[in-house]
């Protein structure tokens, strides 16, 4: 059967088809004011629903995002709330609204999508290839101590949320520009959703709390967090999540953190999406305590391949020769010469072949070509060609982080 899919036409349409995976949250958006509000930044005919007859039974969106990339930013369709009813699964309706989805981001003249996968087994047969590693921490008190002493010239100040918004973007963009895997954000995006505090999203906790970081008297890191308080037999036995924290420079990063370590009547500190290059693993005393473990982050897929790599900086002008294969959008497949900065067509020799996906996986700098020889992953065509990728492929960068699941 040929599933209708196609964009919303309106708030009803919109709330059903995101619906479909709301259903696995306990019925979520409740009602025409959270779909409303959910919508000023998912416009309506950025979500696809997947239409058996008169009833909706999928849905799939993606957000409008500029995506920080090696040197530069992109276009980005930020993949979101891809859902099918239980009723319907194992009926191709997902591959039909992915193929709709990935065709209609092409055509806005977005090079690329990007999504955090709830299973991650899903989304590779759709071309997308796990770009980034994400970090998570818990750190008793006892061993919070940082290596380095205090700065002097740094200094911490809670911030109502009403007003964070103008202290903490610009602090948030300055970061972004330069950080691989981060997103634009609008001022409706920081209100509705980065500041946003509803009760019902607090699992336990407090309130949320804004914190910001002044060096010499300027803003140069905030912080939110919620503390989640509790004692046993006379003790503090609660926690702090830290639900993103952001600062501008080495110093500013320690003062930040030392302020979140600092804080009293915790047992422990918690942190969710961490990078996995972050700092605080060689600034803690005992790094080992940090507990950290490490997970999928941000998937990427290319989907207008040319572009993308052209959106890019490399670390070398040299030529290298790619044989991507991309059966799901076979206008991607095929060899291509990047050199320069500039991708084209070519007969010529590839250095390695590989598939879509696996292109993804380097493009934000979080892997490499040989890495993925390495995992059987990607083929070296000519001798050296992981290697000539590689050089090519290389730029000073962090490493990829996105600090949000959208």
């Amino acid at each position: 059967m040929a599933w209708d899919v196609r964009p919303t036409a309106d708030l009803h349409e919109f709330r059903r088809a995101v619906g479909a995976i709301g259903h696995y949250f306990g019925g979520w958006p409740a009602d025409d004011e959270s779909a409303q509000r959910f919508s000023s930044n998912l416009p309506l005919e950025r979500m696809h629903a997947a239409f058996d007859g008169e009833r909706i039974v999928g849905g799939a969106g993606a957000f409008p995002f500029e995506l920080t990339v090696p040197g530069g930013t992109v276009r980005c369709g930020g993949v979101t709330v891809v859902g099918v009813l239980p009723t319907h699964r194992r009926r191709g309706i997902l591959t039909a609204m992915m193929r709709a989805q990935l065709e209609d981001i092409r055509d806005r003249g977005e090079p690329v999508a990007a999504l955090w996968a709830s299973e991650e087994v899903i989304y590779r047969r759709y071309g997308y290839g796990l770009a980034s590693i994400s970090g998570e921490m818990a750190l008793p008190t006892g061993y919070a101590g940082l290596r380095q002493p205090p700065d002097e010239r740094a200094a911490a100040r809670l911030v109502p949320l009403d007003e964070a918004k103008d202290v903490i973007a610009p602090i948030y963009d300055r970061v972004r520009v330069r950080t691989p895997g981060m997103l634009t954000r609008s001022d409706t995006w920081w209100e509705t959703r980065i500041l946003s505090d509803p009760p019902d999203r607090r699992q336990g906790g407090g309130e949320k709390n804004a914190v910001v970081l002044d060096l010499d008297g300027e803003p140069a890191g905030y912080a939110l967090y919620r503390i989640h308080t509790k004692f046993e037999s006379g003790a503090a036995a609660g926690h702090v999540d830290v639900i993103e924290a952001v600062a501008d420079g080495p110093v500013p990063t320690r003062e930040l953190w030392r302020v979140l370590l600092d804080m009293d009547w915790k047992a422990t500190l918690k942190a969710y999406l961490l990078p996995v290059d972050h700092p605080l693993v060689h600034l803690l005393r005992y790094p080992r305590r940090m507990q950290l473990r490490i997970g999928d982050g941000l998937w990427v897929r290319l989907v207008d391949l040319g572009a993308a790599l052209g959106a890019r900086a490399y670390g070398s002008d040299d030529p290298v020769v790619l044989e991507v294969e991309d059966p799901f959008l076979p206008e991607n497949s095929g060899r291509w010469r990047l050199a320069g900065g500039v991708a084209e067509r070519t007969d010529d020799e590839p250095d390695v072949a590989l598939d879509v996906g696996e292109l993804g996986a380097v493009y934000l700098g979080g892997f490499s070509f040989g890495e993925l020889v390495r995992s059987g992953l990607v083929r070296e065509a000519r001798e050296g060609g992981a290697a000539r990728a590689d050089a090519v492929f290389l730029y000073e960068a962090p490493k990829p982080w996105c600090p949000e699941i959208f």
